[in-house]
């Protein structure tokens, strides 16, 4: 099917091709045969990089050439929304008659922006989506297309009922939009379709063929008949085989379970890449090397990062930090980098295929069971369809390393149908913060009403009416039993307190902890070192790491040095290498001292600050609300010191944009020690300061008279 013949206004037709958009694929084809671009609801089942945002695209641009209404986008993820946003916002020269404006929201669950009511497309990250519902914003009812990416992702334990939620209520709105899901290949996609009153689209061609197989003792097997060597070193075969493809002139992408592995797996890898690579290839990576050393405090983990980097070869995990991990992936797809060693979290995020794929071990470690467990089939796939790159590769491999076990390798995962989405909304967690957030948006609804609501999810879909029944009064029991709603007759509405916990987004069971602990506190003394305690101790605090055994003597020593602070006494035992990372953070360690001492990667310590400032600022309106006016200031620094990573006597600095952790500091050292300082020092001598320089002192000055 050919751009220029489908149904869309000519400067549509013309951007498309301009974009080099000549041909529909088949998946694309089949979803306009199946009314996309007649308003007709679809849900697109198909395998990765087979062309499902020019669904989205096209399904868009129809849209709003015949409609006045929003198209939001939907994403599970931040860094995924980012990516759709940059590409989207090209969309904004077409004219169409009207002016389309992309805005983007993924964070900050309690404001709404101002640009969301303007722009009429949105891309959001589903959190976003469902706090907009909770908080009643009246554009919501403006919606006449819904785009939801990664569909699939309801299974998930912790997105998926969110995401779940956030369907039921966008298909029961009076406008009945338009939905359109995108979602990988699963077993159960004709149930899911029907569950949102879908035509299903379900094709498995992909752009580049992919062929699977499994590695044992140094013999490959693919699923396409073909056999063949890998030269086997004492490397292992994860390298050995990565190696093979980039000596062929491809990249290899290797999968390994854990952080420790990656490293180790690239660290094999480097000397032999190196050898493959051409003077001018090593000349640029030299630079890339250097980039990730000025860029970053030199951890352990970043100067072996920038080591191998120069190597050709790099690993990819959440412990490193975002400019590393921006840096490490924009090589790779430049294709410098030729062998990139990650944990799974890669296939889930950020879109960087390579001619091979190979999963190193198909088990991974499992928190819940305390051991490791077989990856699902759906996992697998989505792990091996990152191989295969459009417009560089005629084919993709993807390999599973064997141990002996080919045939059942071959049989279960090669052979295998992805695992069905299995919805988790009746989890006790999930049924709890949802039904908080129905009765919030609806009050006065009854528990039929409730329950009829609960029906409508895919959850109710599978589950026995009774069963759902059950669980919906075991949630209401607490509910009521915690002051979170009232029931007045037969109807149920939430109160001023479940009002503030659903517009927090936090799991009611974490907002009445937060309530008795700040009930109980005593007045006139500090409570940092407790709140950093109760903060870290929630079910909404992460990353949670563990103390190790040698860990348990500097916690010891930090409950005693910080004891007058506590919420309640507390021992070693109760303690987190969170929460020891986040007292040292405040107290100004450097990235390498929480490396060094306590294992914790930058990439870590920034997800530990986000979140522990988003519940710092449930701590703070929560407060509010039981009239404990007396800790807001301390928590409002807390958020500061969290945010920045300084002690309190820089408090002041910091107000001033461009003063961070460690200009302040500097500043500090130099007797400047607040704003009058600041204010008196003249911009010349400012500027004769470390760190600072005429430009930025000039910036300084400009910025100090904002806030003075």
């Amino acid at each position: 099917m050919k751009i220029e013949k489908l149904k869309l206004p000519d400067p549509v037709i013309d951007f498309l091709k301009s974009q080099g958009f000549e041909t529909l694929y088949p998946p694309q084809a089949d979803s306009v045969k199946a009314g996309l671009l007649d308003g007709k609801s679809i849900l697109v089942s198909a395998p990765t990089a087979s062309g499902k945002t020019l669904i989205a695209i096209l399904a868009l641009l129809s849209y709003l050439s015949k409609n006045n209404g929003k198209v939001i986008y939907l994403s599970p993820l931040r860094a995924l929304a980012a990516e759709k946003f940059s590409e989207f916002k090209k969309l904004e020269k077409i004219p169409l008659g009207k002016k389309i404006k992309v805005g983007i929201s993924t964070g900050d669950f309690e404001n709404i922006e101002k640009n969301l009511e303007t722009s009429n497309v949105l891309i959001l990250t589903n959190e976003k989506m469902d706090s907009i519902i909770r908080h009643g914003i009246e554009w919501v009812e403006e919606i006449g297309l819904v785009i939801s990416d990664e569909v699939h992702l309801i299974g998930d334990e912790s997105r998926g009922p969110t995401l779940e939620m956030i369907l039921t209520q966008l298909k029961l709105l009076d406008t009945k939009p338009q939905i359109v899901g995108l979602s990988a290949t699963i077993m159960n996609s004709d149930e899911i379709a029907d569950w949102l009153g879908c035509t299903l689209v379900k094709n498995d061609w992909r752009p580049v063929p992919l062929s699977e197989g499994v590695c044992d003792g140094g013999e490959v097997t693919m699923n396409d008949g073909k056999t063949f060597e890998v030269e086997r070193s004492l490397r292992g075969t994860p390298i050995d085989l990565g190696i093979q493809s980039v000596k062929e002139g491809g990249q290899s992408l290797v999968f390994a379970e854990t952080r420790t592995r990656s490293k180790s797996l690239a660290t094999k890898a480097a000397d032999a890449i190196a050898e493959i690579l051409e003077k001018k290839e090593l000349t640029e990576l030299e630079k890339t090397s250097k980039k990730i050393l000025s860029e970053n405090e030199h951890t352990e983990l970043v100067k072996t990062l920038s080591l191998l980097v120069k190597k050709g070869v790099a690993f990819h995990h959440a412990g490193l930090n975002q400019k590393c991990r921006e840096i490490i992936e924009t090589e790779f797809r430049k294709g410098t980098i030729k062998l990139l060693s990650s944990t799974p979290t890669l296939a889930a995020g950020v879109n960087l295929p390579a001619r091979r794929v190979v999963i190193s071990n198909i088990n991974r470690y499992n928190a819940k069971v305390g051991a490791n467990r077989p990856i699902s089939v759906l996992e697998y796939k989505q792990l091996c369809g990152r191989a295969g790159r459009p417009q560089y590769d005629d084919y993709g491999e993807s390999i599973i390393v064997g141990n002996g076990n080919t045939k059942e390798l071959i049989e279960y995962y090669i052979n295998g149908e992805p695992e069905p989405i299995i919805s988790k909304i009746t989890d006790d967690k999930s049924l709890r913060t949802h039904i908080l957030s129905v009765i919030v948006t609806h009050p006065g609804i009854k528990k039929e009403e409730i329950l009829e609501f609960f029906l409508e999810t895919l959850g109710g879909l599978q589950s026995r009416k009774l069963t759902i029944k059950f669980a919906i009064d075991i949630s209401l029991r607490f509910l009521s039993s915690q002051y979170l709603i009232v029931k007045k007759g037969e109807r149920y509405a939430a109160t001023e307190f479940g009002k503030k916990t659903s517009m927090l987004y936090i799991d009611p069971l974490t907002a009445t902890y937060f309530r008795d602990a700040i009930e109980n506190i005593s007045q006139k003394r500090k409570h940092t070192f407790g709140f950093l305690h109760l903060i870290t101790s929630c079910e909404e605090f992460f990353p949670k790491f563990s103390l190790r055994q040698k860990d348990y003597e500097s916690a010891s020593l930090m409950i005693e040095n910080n004891s007058s602070e506590l919420l309640e006494p507390i021992s070693e035992y109760d303690c987190s290498r969170s929460l020891l990372a986040l007292q040292a953070w405040i107290t100004e360690s450097s990235e390498l001292s929480l490396s060094d001492n306590l294992g914790i990667e930058s990439g870590d310590m920034h997800r530990m600050t986000e979140n522990a400032d988003w519940l710092a600022y449930c701590l703070r309106e929560i407060s509010k609300h039981v009239e404990r006016a007396d800790l807001l200031e301390e928590l409002s620094d807390l958020r500061k010191r969290i945010a920045y990573g300084i002690r309190e006597d820089l408090l002041d600095l910091v107000r001033v944009k461009g003063i961070g952790r460690v200009r302040s500091r500097i500043l500090y050292k130099h007797g400047i020690k607040n704003l009058d300082d600041l204010a008196k020092i003249p911009v010349n001598k400012l500027a004769e300061i470390d760190k600072i320089g005429s430009t930025i002192a000039d910036n300084i000055k400009a910025e100090l008279r904002k806030v003075r």
